[in-house]
């Protein structure tokens, strides 16, 4: 994996053509591995790092990029994707929309944000039918917010939302009309269609994620969008249960390539997958 660089106001840049994603920690992240190996696959010039920002930070990791003629844009993960909407331009309305966004790019000379986690997460759960099904969500975050919005979009049922802040989720279900109940966050699941970890709970290095499945119906789909370690304990606990899983890496990946074609203006090789996810899991 790519080690990590420090973002500081002087700091040292490519001087190539080149995307990044950015976070506080940043060191988990796979994204690097991901748009580097499509760099590759496809010939085009260019690289792909990660960049640990720290909150205080954040203003000025905007002004600096936006000055580099080499910078493309970047991908954002925690903890700045609602704080990072302050600071690019916002036209497809993901401010009103989802609330949050995870990707910056260059439109008509500024810096632009938008939002490819609800594309992402979607993509390989898109052909279940879970209309007025229950679904829980853990969590409240900006990874939520794309998670709730797609929910939204497809007509979902009670959708039950564990949160350390109940107050917080209870907004957010609010904002995005969905009927349903907000919770603080304990081992008890209520009963649930799917049932969606959108939290870092779980991750190395972050406390884990104290969940009892018992509730959950032999249909049910446990989905962790936690991708280190790929095998989480949530979802070792689904499966001992014989419940269907959704790893972190197909929400990584699918809303990577969404990113991908943002950033540098062609699809990637999706026909690949296959062999990027063993590279991802090695």
């Amino acid at each position: 994996m790519t080690r990590p660089t420090e973002f500081t106001p002087d700091a040292a840049t490519p001087d190539r053509p080149y995307a990044e994603v950015i976070g506080d920690p940043i060191g988990h992240s796979k994204s690097p591995l991901i748009h580097n190996f499509w760099l590759a696959a496809l010939g085009i010039e260019g690289q792909y790092r990660a960049t640990r920002v720290a909150p205080d930070d954040l203003a000025a990791f905007f002004a600096a990029r936006a000055a580099d003629p080499h910078w493309h844009g970047c991908n954002i993960t925690v903890p700045h994707k609602v704080e990072a909407l302050g600071h690019v331009a916002d036209p497809g309305g993901v401010r009103a929309s989802i609330g949050a966004i995870n990707t910056v790019f260059r439109q008509d000379g500024a810096l632009a944000g938008t939002n490819t986690d609800a594309a992402g997460f979607w993509s390989p759960i898109g052909d279940l039918d879970l209309t007025g099904q229950p679904v829980t969500v853990i969590g409240a975050g900006g990874a939520a917010r794309a998670i709730l919005w797609a929910l939204a979009r497809v007509g979902v049922g009670k959708v039950t939302v564990l949160n350390r802040n109940p107050l917080k989720a209870a907004a957010l279900l609010s904002s995005f009309g969905l009927k349903g109940q907000a919770l603080p966050l304990t081992p008890q699941v209520p009963p649930a269609a799917l049932l969606v970890n959108a939290t870092s709970l779980g991750m190395a290095g972050q406390p884990p994620l104290d969940i009892d499945l018992s509730a959950m119906p032999d249909d049910g789909i446990v989905y962790d969008i936690v991708y280190a370690p790929l095998e989480t304990p949530l979802l070792a606990a689904a499966r001992a249960r014989g419940l269907d899983t959704v790893d972190g890496l197909e929400m990584l990946i699918a809303q990577a390539a969404v990113a991908f074609a943002i950033l540098f203006g062609t699809e990637p090789p999706r026909e690949r997958d296959d062999e990027l996810r063993a590279l991802l899991a090695g």
